[in-house]
Order: C-alpha cells, then structure tokens, then sequence
C-alpha cells in the first residue's frame, strides 16, 4: 500500500499503482467525471498515469488553470491528427497550449491550407473526438523515438529528439496519431466538444529566421458549446470596444 496526502493533508492508503483518476473515483464519481489533469509530487501528471510510491496529489478540473492547460494541450494533437488526416505529407513542429487555446506548427508539404478550410479541419476534429480514443502515454528509446518519426519523415520532430537525454522520452497516441510530447494529456478525446480555429500565421521553425517557415493554426476548444459560443460572444465586444478607443483617438 501507499500513502496518497491529499491538499487538506488528509492521508488515504491506495494500492500501489493507482492512478489519479481511480483516487477521484474512491472521492466521487462526479469528480472523477470532472477532472482533467493531475500534480504528484509537484510534478505535472496524466489522470490514468499510475502511481508507485507515497505522494503528495492535487486534481484539476475545467476551472483550474492547470485543467485547461492539458485540455488545450490535448486538443492540440487532436488538431495535428485532424490535419494528418485532411492534408496527407504534412509536418509536424511543436504544438503547445497557450493562454487561450492551442497552436501547431506545420510544414505543408505542398498542401495549401487557407481560413477557408478552418470548417473542414473543425469538423474533423469533431469527428474524430467523438471517437472517444484514449489517450495514451508510453516511454520509447530514443533509437526507436528517432526510426518511428523518421520513418513517417518527421524531420522537425527527429530533430526535437537528437537534442534529448535517451530514457526521458514519452510519446502520447490516441487513435491513429502519435506525437512525442512531456504531456500531461486529458484521458481521451471525449470531454472535446466545441471546436474553433481561430487564426493562421507564419512561424519561424525554432523562432529563427533563417530556418524554415511553417505554418502556426491557433485554436480554442471547450467541453460545451455554450462556453464556446460565450467565448466567441467577448471577443466580439472586445473588438467593438477596441474599435470606439480608436475611434475616439482618430
């Protein structure tokens, strides 16, 4: 047995090997409904990652910064295989979450993508989180890190993988799309049920300008289209009010 401390210092015994969700579960099933994300030690953590040792846990929900930062973290791979799947030979860059939302860097490779598309990649990004995968973490040697995306010509992504320690590497999976990624990622791609692409722009690979440039696709998801149709409904008065500062100065 371990000792999970809770952030009231509470201690509850769990077998070893217990994951963050399982521990919300014991709580509440409401909870283990609401959580996307977890801490260990500190330490950023995926909700169906076990736990092997006495720890210190904290869970994050939608409200919680740390809930919304895996959310858009994941909506991010959720977008590459979106775009994987409309746009054959595309590659990938990094995809981080933001402040509000996601981007992916993406070389085309040929493919021409254009604000037109934003509903096509939007649909299938919706599609394909209907499907419900799992989303799956997995340490990989970095040889093997290196043949798997240099098979697929992920010259970005091998590039990425040169520079790290071998033993420290994770890729995430979730239906036909693996990424190499730290994580923390939500559980599976069913929470995702509002979509947005918000912009295009270019994008130094690496912030160097005599490198390659890629194509930056931003994004925004939410676990209700309510919140999006809200998000959407600011950022309109936003504009309107930046338009009458300006107005007012002209």
């Amino acid at each position: 047995m371990i000792n999970i401390t809770f952030p009231d210092n509470s201690v509850k015994q769990f077998e070893a090997g217990v994951t963050p969700l399982a521990i919300a579960e014991s709580i509440s099933s409401r909870l283990a409904q609401d959580i996307l994300a977890a801490s260990v030690n500190g330490q950023e953590w995926d909700i169906t990652r076990p736990i092997e040792e006495d720890a210190t846990i904290k869970l994050f929900k939608w409200d919680d910064p740390e809930g919304k930062h895996a959310f858009w973290h994941s909506s991010a791979h959720l977008l590459a295989e979106a775009l994987q799947a409309l746009y054959p030979g595309v590659k990938f860059g990094i995809g981080p979450a933001v402040d509000n939302g996601f981007y992916y860097d993406i070389d085309p490779n040929g493919n021409e993508i254009t604000a037109s598309e934003f509903p096509k990649i939007e649909k299938k990004m919706l599609e394909l989180a209907r499907e419900k995968n799992a989303i799956v973490r997995a340490n990989i040697s970095k040889s093997d890190a290196l043949k798997l995306f240099g098979d697929r010509g992920e010259s970005y992504k091998c590039e990425l993988i040169s520079e790290l320690e071998d033993g420290h590497i994770t890729t995430y999976t979730q239906g036909g799309f693996t990424d190499l990624c730290r994580g923390p990622h939500i559980a599976n791609t069913a929470p995702i049920k509002a979509v947005k692409i918000t912009s295009l722009a270019g994008a130094y690979w690496r912030g160097d300008e005599k490198r390659e440039q890629l194509i930056r696709v931003y994004g925004i998801t939410f676990p209700k289209q309510k919140m999006l149709d809200e998000y959407l409904v600011m950022l309109e008065e936003a504009k309107k009010r930046d338009h009458r500062k300006l107005g007012k100065e002209m």
